[in-house]
């Protein structure tokens, strides 16, 4: 697939992976080193996240430092200590006085069905992702957050599909958007460029798409979901500067761009949770509606590439889960 541009091309933005080879799990972070002005929406019915009050415009705190995105429901929050630890240790935080706070917001996916759900990410695994942290443009498919993500669920398990995590930026001028997406929805991932469903809930025969958005409304009954088990989640960056209020209005238009990937999306079994982080590297403001529609595009196509992007697997329990790229050459 065609590279473009990434979340790492914001200026002041590094993304680090960590896979847990036992099983596909791990946790992806997004470390701004001179902290970021924040903000957060959350659509699903169903999140797993931490520190999102810290982050509402009324609350005191103007910036944080990372944000971390994890496998392993609400047990892959611990992957935060192990990067506020790593942010502690390199000097990164909030001066209280008598030292720093690393503040890291987090959100995490649920993908505990897939290989023995014992194993998930902890606060070694979020130390280990900041270690691998850099500019460079990040891995993308079966690695950190998206090691463990699924799509197409609503009519079982057995009929769904492996997806993953992804970037992808757009710039106007000197000012970039970029987006880091892990995609775990009880939906199915569409082509916003030609409305096509790229992967999602499969038909009996295992090898054909079921369209699960048009099938529900032909009347087909969903598989009984567990709550909470399905997530998709994600950061959006910006060099731009940034008030908080700011920084949340453009969380909220960035679930556009999960609307026009994502069918259905929202869901009472997701916890769709997208965070904004705006780094105020660079003096050029286009405006908030330009930084809606950069943000929506980013996570449109990081949301689409997350897809195509990942790879096939099976899992120790029994569970077989192609990928987009399976279905096409089939």
């Amino acid at each position: 697939m065609q590279q473009s541009l990434s979340i790492t091309d914001v200026q002041g933005i590094e993304v680090g992976h960590h896979t847990d080879t036992r099983r596909p799990t791990g946790c992806s972070v997004v470390i701004a080193r001179e902290g970021a002005v924040a903000g957060v929406d959350v659509r699903g019915g169903a999140p797993g996240t931490r520190e999102t009050d810290l982050l509402d415009p009324t609350h005191l705190v103007e910036k944080v430092h990372a944000v971390m995105l994890a496998g392993g429901s609400a047990w892959g929050l611990d992957a935060a200590s192990g990067a506020m630890r790593w942010l502690e240790e390199h000097g990164i935080g909030l001066n209280v006085g008598v030292g720093l706070v690393p503040l890291v917001p987090a959100a995490v996916l649920f993908d505990l069905h897939v290989g023995d759900g014992r194993i998930r990410p902890d606060a070694a695994a979020g130390y280990a992702a900041c270690q691998a942290a850099s500019r460079q443009r990040p891995e993308e498919g079966n690695v950190g957050a998206g090691a463990g993500a699924t799509v197409g669920k609503l009519f079982g398990p057995e009929f769904s599909m492996k997806c993953g995590i992804a970037t992808a930026a757009v710039r106007v001028g000197q000012v970039t958007v970029g987006a880091l997406i892990a995609c775990n929805a009880v939906g199915d991932v569409i082509d916003p460029s030609t409305s096509a469903t790229v992967a999602g809930a499969r038909m009996v025969d295992g090898k054909s798409l079921r369209d699960s958005t048009a099938a529900l409304l032909r009347g087909e009954r969903p598989h009984p979901l567990i709550a909470g088990s399905n997530t998709t989640i994600g950061v959006i960056a910006t060099d731009v500067r940034l008030t908080k209020a700011q920084a949340r209005r453009l969380a909220v238009s960035s679930h556009d761009g999960l609307a026009r990937a994502i069918s259905p999306v929202h869901t009472m079994t997701d916890g769709d949770t997208l965070f904004t982080l705006a780094t105020g590297m660079v003096d050029e403001f286009p405006g908030m509606v330009v930084l809606a529609a950069m943000a929506a595009e980013a996570v449109a196509l990081a949301t689409l590439r997350a897809a195509l992007t990942a790879r096939a697997i099976s899992t120790s329990n029994g569970l077989v889960l192609p990928a987009a790229t399976d279905l096409a050459q089939s």
